[in-house]
C-alpha cells in the first residue's frame, strides 16, 4: 500500500485550514487535513495487514498525517516492551500537543509498575514533549486504584516556561480534582503550583462535568491573581 496516496486521497482543505490555525508550531505545508477517525481506521489496516511495522521504521516523516497515522499504530499496537520501545524511538521526533496527545497506547494499560520509571524518566528529560506525554501517562494510568499522592506533587514540582507542559499540568490537577478531590485540593487551596497553572486548572475543573456545582464553588475561590 502506498500510504502517503492514501492520506493524499483522505485529505480535507477545509479541515486542512481548520488544522493550520489550532497547531500553529507544525509548517502549515506539513497538513494534509485528514480526520483522526480516517487515520485511525488506516492504523487499523496496517497494523492488521502486516504493513505498520514499516511505515515506523521511515522517521522522520514529511506529515503532520503521517506522524498522527505514527501515533494512532503504536496506540493500538499489543506488546507492552515492543511498543514501549517505539514510543521512545518516536517521542524525539513529535514536536506539537496534537501529536503528543493522540499517542495513548492501549498496551501501556495495566503496566503501572513497568511504565513508573519510563515516566520519571520522561518528567526528568526537560524535553517539552516528552515531560507532557509523561504527565499525560501519570494522567491516565495513575489517578486510578494505582494511585499515590506523589504523582501530584511530582507533577506540581515541574518547572517549566513551555505552554504545552504548564497546559498539561492544569489538565492533570483539573482530572485529579475530578478523581482525587480530597487530596488534590491541598495543591490549590495552599498555592502549591505556580499561578498560572492553579488559575488555569481551576478553570479546566470548573468546565468539567465530573465535578460538583458545590465542589466547583470552593474551586473558584482559589483563583489567585498574577502579579509580575
Amino acid at each position: 500500500m502506498d500510504i502517503r496516496h492514501e492520506l493524499e486521497k483522505l485529505g480535507d482543505e477545509k479541515y486542512r485550514e481548520f488544522q493550520r490555525g489550532l497547531i500553529p508550531d507544525v509548517a502549515g505545508e506539513r497538513f494534509l487535513g485528514v480526520r483522526t477517525p480516517e487515520i485511525r481506521r488506516l492504523a487499523k489496516v496496517l497494523l492488521k495487514e502486516g504493513q505498520a511495522e514499516g511505515f515506523l521504521e521511515r522517521l522522520p516523516h514529511e506529515l503532520f498525517d503521517e506522524d498522527q497515522l505514527h501515533g494512532l499504530i503504536l496506540s493500538e499496537m499489543k506488546g507492552f516492551e515492543k511498543v514501549l520501545g517505539e514510543v521512545e524511538r518516536f517521542l524525539p521526533y513529535v514536536n506539537n500537543w496534537a501529536t503528543c496527545d493522540q499517542l495513548r497506547p492501549k498496551a501501556f494499560k495495566g503496566e503501572q509498575k513497568r511504565l513508573l520509571p519510563r515516566i520519571e524518566a520522561w518528567l526528568d528529560s526537560g524535553e517539552c514533549y516528552k515531560v507532557r506525554f509523561g504527565m499525560e501517562m501519570l494522567m491516565l494510568h495513575f489517578l486510578g486504584e494505582h494511585f499515590s499522592e506523589r504523582h501530584l506533587r511530582r507533577v506540581a514540582e515541574i518547572k517549566s516556561g513551555e505552554y504545552y507542559v504548564k497546559m498539561m499540568q492544569a489538565w492533570f490537577f483539573a482530572e485529579a480534582l475530578a478523581l482525587r478531590y480530597e487530596e488534590a485540593l491541598p495543591y490549590i487551596a495552599k498555592g502549591r503550583l505556580e499561578v498560572w497553572v492553579n488559575n488555569k486548572a481551576v478553570q479546566k475543573a470548573c468546565e468539567s462535568l465530573k465535578i460538583s456545582a458545590d465542589r466547583k464553588a470552593v474551586l473558584r475561590g482559589y483563583r489567585r491573581k498574577i502579579t509580575k
